[in-house]
Order: structure tokens, then sequence, then C-alpha cells
């Protein structure tokens, strides 16, 4: 216990580079409340933002009335002169493009979209200024249901397009030679929506320094670079007139990976004005007008012979994408992606899939961590339960006879997923023993005393990760990833700086990439400095999303480090007076025959005393920026198996997670005790999904779950501390091996969650396909059930 308390400055050098279990560097600050969120953030003569926002999901804007004595506070769209609508657009065939208005004109397609923008000195007083602008508006007729909006006739978020499909996308091979399958399971399988709930909503601080000619924005975002693309694009200015720093996030999931409107507006608001302004998301703004995530709707069939083994697949999906599509991933980017990761980790032959994304008079759809694969896998894990049940087999032994092995490494699957390297089968043996199902179906058998009837449950998925150039490129969309850049410094005192453009809000990336660059130059963790979120001092990137940022910003530390280390090599042998091929640079010295000399002692030679250096020393300096991009970028796949036993009382709907199980297989890992917070905070995600997240809305298109005793998440008494087990298959195009894992947490268990209410609701007739599996769910299908069973009267 005493070395767990050991700061880190006192830790000897050894252990602290990949693979080790660092503790992380940035909790000292942020565990003794001196983080720097943006609601820290004070400047001088700043004033607070509040926003008229639409009451109703759909109507025509006939008037805005602001009181006379507010006019010049007041600011709707015909002030923004200038200001372009927000456009996220793709190349893919068909796409159809919506323009986002900064705030809204002519007509308004969500409730919480922006009609006007008020300034006042506090926000309780623009709050009130927001409060006497009285709206005129001719209410229109609101589309609220996908598979209503795909109708004829159904009422149009964006009439000039004819109706309300953004995207079409379709993808099959061979699916008549599945029909004749002796299995044969139809269903339809939904989820719902969510909001993504991070500790921290969103917020922005806008500030424009007249000297500098500059706009700089403070807004929570995991892509400060891609966020001052967009204001470049709205505003009409040059880049080098912006600087986007994010500070400290708390929680991004997705729902900080987009360009707000509200960025754009104080943006505009602070040029104009002359002194900062500042809005932050109040939590009932984020639940009623921001993005939310998840909407899945699937008709599904598997096709399957006697033995279990997969024929194919059939699927028609819908996504509800909302009223717009968000910059920059663009609205189709889920029910794209369906398309293509449908098969998940699983050989068939066979395989069709139409996907729709439909537009709605709701808020925008964004990716949220596990981006379609957490709809997927509870569409696909459901089916190959009920696969299982026809064919007569345990759902585990179904998932091993389709799995795709680990001989076949690296595998090209039938969409043309390229797995990198694993071991699946494997995987799902180890969670098979250590849920130890046989001794589940024994205490099935004996009944429990209280009534509650046991269930266990399995899945198990692949996430692709840090997938680059090769994959967006055929998107379209504004924000391609190439390589990625990260700079070294070496500092005169023998510290060293890291500049990444990637952002970590949770992530542990402070830790992490001072890991790389101990295990590339042996400089102790504690004195290595990393640099992000600010665009003026870091190199360009896209960002942090798509559990990217290890494999790619950590292969760019490495890279820089190796120039560097190089270079200081060159330096070293100088002051050595050997050649350089005969030292080596260890644990942070540069060693030869004659002797050694650390790196803080080349350091403070470089900078401070130049004149005990030779005249021919390579005048590059102890300063590098070097790109890295893997062998191949079309993706790292990590994986894991889950499995999970559950209680249900069949009285009240109730659900208690008796056991959870992981195993999960992320390549090489950096910082294991961080990947274990990885995978425990995705946990609570997907059992939030699982069984309790829900934003409905009304026929008219008004979300009904506006505070927090409407819209449930799980707290300490819902989530299970889950056992773990690790597997290590390193990927052969990726430095260290290293693979993303960032949101596999989050993927699996709503698909595992639900595998087990069925299996343990199996006796009484009762199969639920809607998530969450909340207990009115539970309890109307039971009491369906139960009617269907009565006899006739």
């Amino acid at each position: 216990m005493s070395d767990m308390r050991k700061p880190l400055s006192d830790a000897p050098a050894e252990g602290q580079g990949v693979g080790a279990r660092v503790l992380r560097k940035e909790d000292d600050r942020l565990m003794r409340g001196r983080g720097q969120f943006v609601a820290d953030i004070r400047l001088a003569g700043l004033q607070d933002v509040a926003f008229v926002r639409s009451p109703v999901a759909h109507a025509r804007i006939r008037a805005i009335h602001v009181p006379e004595r507010y006019r010049d506070v007041v600011f709707t769209a015909a002030d923004l002169d200038g200001v372009k609508p927000i456009r996220a657009i793709t190349g893919l065939p068909g796409f159809k493009i919506s323009e986002q208005p900064i705030l809204a004109t002519g007509k308004i397609r969500q409730v919480g979209e922006l009609i006007a923008m008020c300034v006042a000195p506090t926000r309780a007083e623009a709050e009130d200024i927001a409060a006497s602008v009285t709206l005129d508006l001719e209410e229109l007729p609101a589309v609220h249901n996908m598979l209503q909006a795909r109708e004829p006739g159904s009422p149009l978020v964006h009439e000039h397009w004819g109706d309300n499909i953004f995207l079409e996308s379709f993808f099959e091979i061979d699916i008549a030679g599945a029909l004749d399958a002796p299995i044969k399971v139809t269903r339809e399988i939904s989820t719902s929506r969510q909001c993504m709930s991070p500790l921290e909503g969103r917020g922005v601080v806008a500030t424009f320094d007249h000297r500098l000619d500059q706009l700089t924005l403070y807004t929570g975002s995991q892509m400060p670079h891609i966020v001052r693309n967009g204001l470049s694009d709205t505003l009409g200015i040059d880049q080098g007139q912006i600087r986007i720093v994010s500070p400290d996030v708390g929680g991004g999931f997705g729902h900080k990976g987009i360009l707000l409107p509200e960025e754009v507006c104080l943006s505009w608001l602070t040029m104009k004005r002359g002194h900062p302004v500042r809005w932050i998301e109040d939590r009932r703004e984020h639940l009623v007008a921001s993005a939310n995530c998840r909407e899945h709707h699937y008709k599904i069939t598997v096709y399957a012979d006697r033995d279990g083994k997969l024929r194919g697949i059939d699927c028609e999906a819908s996504v509800d994408s909302g009223a717009y599509s968000s910059y920059p991933f663009s609205a189709c980017l889920e029910a794209a992606q369906v398309v293509s990761i449908l098969p998940g980790p699983y050989l068939m032959p066979a395989y069709r899939c139409r996907t729709y994304s439909v537009a709605t008079n709701k808020c925008p759809i964004l990716p949220y961590r596990g981006v379609a694969r957490t709809g997927v896998c509870f569409a696909l894990e459901l089916m190959l339960d009920l696969v299982a049940a026809e064919a007569g087999l345990e759902p585990g032994e179904v998932r091993l006879r389709n799995l795709v092995q680990p001989e076949q490494m690296p595998f090209d699957n039938i969409t043309n997923k390229h797995f990198d390297s694993g071991d699946y089968p494997q995987a799902m043996r180890r969670a098979l023993k250590m849920i130890d199902v046989d001794a589940v179906r024994a205490r099935q058998r004996r009944h429990e005393a209280d009534g509650r009837l046991i269930g266990v449950g399995l899945s198990i998925f692949c996430e692709q990760a840090a997938h680059g150039t090769s994959v967006y490129s055929g998107w379209g969309i504004p924000m391609v990833p190439g390589h990625a850049q990260a700079t070294a410094r070496l500092t005169p005192d023998g510290g060293l700086e890291l500049r990444v453009g990637v952002h970590s809000h949770g992530q542990g990336m402070e830790t992490t990439l001072s890991q790389v660059a101990h295990e590339m130059l042996g400089v102790e963790v504690a004195k290595v400095r990393v640099v992000h979120g600010d665009t003026a001092m870091t190199p360009y990137s896209t960002g942090t999303w798509g559990s990217r940022s290890m494999v790619m910003a950590g292969g760019a530390v490495a890279t820089a480090c190796a120039e560097l280390a190089e270079r200081a090599k060159k330096i070293g042998a100088k002051l050595l007076q050997l050649d350089e091929a005969d030292v080596v640079l260890t644990d942070g010295e540069v060693r030869g025959a004659s002797g050694s000399v650390t790196l803080k002692e080349i350091a403070h030679t470089w900078y401070r005393r130049p004149q005990d250096l030779p005249g021919d020393v390579d005048p590059a300096g102890l300063e590098t920026t070097s790109g890295y991009k893997p062998q191949r970028d079309s993706g790292t796949f990590s994986y894991a198996a889950h499995a999970v036993i559950v209680a249900v009382d069949p009285d009240l709907g109730d659900v208690e997670i008796l056991d959870y199980v992981i195993v999960e297989d992320g390549g090489v890992l950096v910082n294991p005790m961080i990947v274990d917070g990885q995978i425990f905070g995705g946990l609570a995600q997907g059992i939030g999904t699982a069984l309790y997240e829900e934003m409905p809305f009304d026929a008219a298109g008004q979300p009904l779950a506006t505070t927090l005793a409407d819209y449930l998440l799980p707290g300490p008494t819902e989530v299970p501390s889950p056992r773990m087990d690790h597997m290590e298959t390193p990927s052969p195009y990726t430095k260290f091996g290293v693979k993303g894992i960032g949101e596999g947490g989050a993927i699996a268990p709503p698909a595992a969650i639900g595998n087990a209410i069925n299996d343990a609701l199996r006796p009484l007739g009762v199969e639920l396909l809607h998530s969450p599996v909340s207990p009115r769910r539970i309890m109307s299908a039971i009491l369906e059930a139960r009617d269907a069973q009565r006899p006739a009267a």
C-alpha cells in the first residue's frame, strides 16, 4: 500500500514504460480540484449568453418579437450577416445535404433549436431577457418515428428533398444461397434514443484579441483542430485568426466531437461586441436540445444449418438521424457503418443489408462510445441466442462454431473488414469457463427461494479502431485522418515536452504518452509534460475519436522520440569523444566505453554551453516533429467476450446483475490499469443502455425525459465490479502491437444482459427485443404472455 501512495517523482525510472501500471499523472490535480474546465475560465469583462430555443419540433417562424429595451442585447439570424450555415457533407452517392442554420431562419426542425441569442452581465439576467422574447410560430405536423418518416406522405423535415432519407446504403453477397437453410429466424429488434450524459456538459468561452487579430475560443472539444476548420468555414475568416483551446474536459464519448452552433454564435458575438462571452450548457438544455445517439431499428433474418453453422444474414436497418447532419461526421455515419459491421466476427457465406439514415424532427444523432456497434451487437447477438434455441444448442456453442479462427488471421470478412489479429474462440471459451454455464443451468433447475428467475447471457464483438486514410477517404467527409504528428523537445534541464493534436478527456493520455516516451528515451514519466488541446501549440490532428489516439498519437510520440534519441546520441557521442556507432542510449543515458552522459547533461550542454560542442555538431537540435501512420491503416481490431448472470423478479420486473465477466483483447496494453478503467467505464455506460437510459418523444416531437428524474442513469448500486481477464494478441501493423480499446466496454453489455434476461424469462414464453429492458417492458411482456396462455373463455 505504501508504494501506491508514493509520488510519481519518487518512483524509480524502471517499470514506467509500455506495459507498466503507472498511476495516472493527471489524477493528482483533478482529484484535488485543481483542474480547469471551461466553466472555470474567468476573463475581464466576461458576459453570459442564454438562448431562446424552439418550444416546438416543427414550425415556420412568422415573427420574433424583441422588447425595445433589449434590442441591442438580443440577436437573431438577421443579425448574423455573412455567417454561413453548418454543412456536414459526405462523398457517398445519394447523400442529401442538410444546412443547419446557426440561428433558425424561416423554419424550426427540432425542439430546442436556437432562435435568438441574449447577452447580459450574468446568466440569470440573460435568461430573463430570453424569457421576454416572444415567438409567432406556425406549428407544422412533426415526424418523430423514423419508420413513419420513411412512408410516402409523411411530413418532410427538409421539403426540397422530397423524402426524409439522408442516405440509403446497400450491400449484398450471394443471399440466395442462404434462403433454403433449415433454420430461419426473423425478428424486429430496436434500441432507444439516448443522451450521452457526460459529467461536464458543453461549454464555450469566446474572446477576441484585436492586437493579434485573433479569435480565441475555449470549448470542451474532442477535436480542437476540426472545430477551427468548421469555424473558419462558417465565419469566413482565415484559420490563422482562430485559436481553439480545449482545457480539461469532463468526458466526451462523441458528444463533444462536433462543431456546435453555440460555438459559432459566441465567436460572432465576441467579434461584434469586443468583450468575452460565455455559454455553459445546463442539464435541461443537454437533455432537451442537445444531440442524441443510438436509435436503431432492425428487421433481421438469420439463416443457419441444424448444427448451428451460419448460412447468412438478411437485414433492413433504419437509424433515426434527427433533423440535421452534424459537422464533421455527417448523418450517414451510423447507418452506413451498420452495413459494414453487422456480420461482426462471424463466418458466413451470404449476406445482405440495406440501411436508411432517416431525418426526423428530433435533435441530431451523433457518434457515441461504440458508434453503431452497440446496436449491431445487440441485434446480432440476440439473434444468435434465438438460433441456438432453434438448434437445441447452448448459445456459447453456436458462437464457437461460427467465430473466425486464429489460424485465419489476418482475415478479410464478408464485408472486407481486415481483422489484423486475434483469437476470438479463446476469448469466448475463457468467458464460458469463468461464468460456469453448467453451474448456472443447475441453479436454474433448482429454482430460487425468492421466486426470481436466473439467466445467463453472452455476447462477443469486434471493435475496429484507429482506422485512417484508407477507410475515411471513401466517406468524403471534412476530416479524413492522415499521418498523426507529435513534437518532442528536451528542455534545458533534461525534461521532455510532448505536443500532440489529440485530446485527453478522461483517457489518461498524459500518462500513457509519457510511458511511450519513457520506453523510447528513458526519461522518467514524472518529467514528461504532455501539451494538448490548443491549436496554437500542437500539430494538426483530427482529434480523439474512434479509439485511435493510443495507436496514432502513441505511434507519433514513439517516432518523434526515436528521432530525438538519435540526435541525443550524436551529441552524447561528441561529448564522450566517441563515434556515434560506439554509443547506445539506455535508461536516459548515452553510454560508451569511456563513460556515460545523461540526457539532462546533453540538454544542458546543447542549450546553455554550446561552446563545449564541436563546430560540426548537427544543428537540428533537441526538438523534432515526426509523423506516424500504421503499416496498414485499415484499423486495429480489439474484441471481447462478455458473460453475465442476472436475476429477474417476475412480479416487479426488477433485474439484478449477479456476476459479470469480461475477457478483453486490446493487443499490447500500454497501461493495463488505465485499460481496466476504460473497460469499467464503458461497462457502466453499457448497463445504462441495457437497462435504464431512454429519451422518449411524444407524437408532437417533444422530448419526455427533461430532467435526471426522468432520464435514468446507472449509479454505484447498479454497476457491479466485473471480473476481467486480459488477452494480448499484438497487432502486426502498429507500434508496440497496440490496438484501440476505448469503446469496447460499452458495446457488448446490452446484448449480454438482454440475452440473460431472455434466458431467465424463456420458461414464461417471454422474449424482449428492445433496449432498454426496463421493468415496465418486462412486466408488459410477462402479462401479455400470461394472457396468451390463458384458455379462451
